[in-house]
């Protein structure tokens, strides 16, 4: 999705354009809300979740490195424990 430049409108737009802003929200525009020449609240879409297939997530994950699960644990365990103020560890 491209990102947009923030468009600012007035309170009174915002009240009397609602459902044309809404749909450029749902395009991907982003608003800042004035009241008296004052910004007082930006308007922006919501991340949508994507639907990756099966293949393409296999695919992209295909060349990433091997984890050792009893490892990963074991290192975590071990540092969870440190005085995250000490430099000894």
């Amino acid at each position: 999705m491209a990102e947009h430049a923030h468009r600012e409108i007035t309170q009174r737009e915002l009240r009397n354009d609602s459902g044309a802003i809404m749909r450029g929200v749902e395009r991907g525009d982003s608003f800042i809300i004035t009241r008296n020449g004052t910004p007082v609240g930006k308007l922006i879409p919501l991340r949508r979740r994507t639907f990756v297939p099966r293949a393409e997530a296999m695919a992209a994950f295909a060349t990433a490195p091997v984890l050792d699960a009893e490892k990963f644990r074991r290192d975590i365990d071990s540092t969870a424990d440190q005085d995250p103020f000490s430099r000894e560890w």
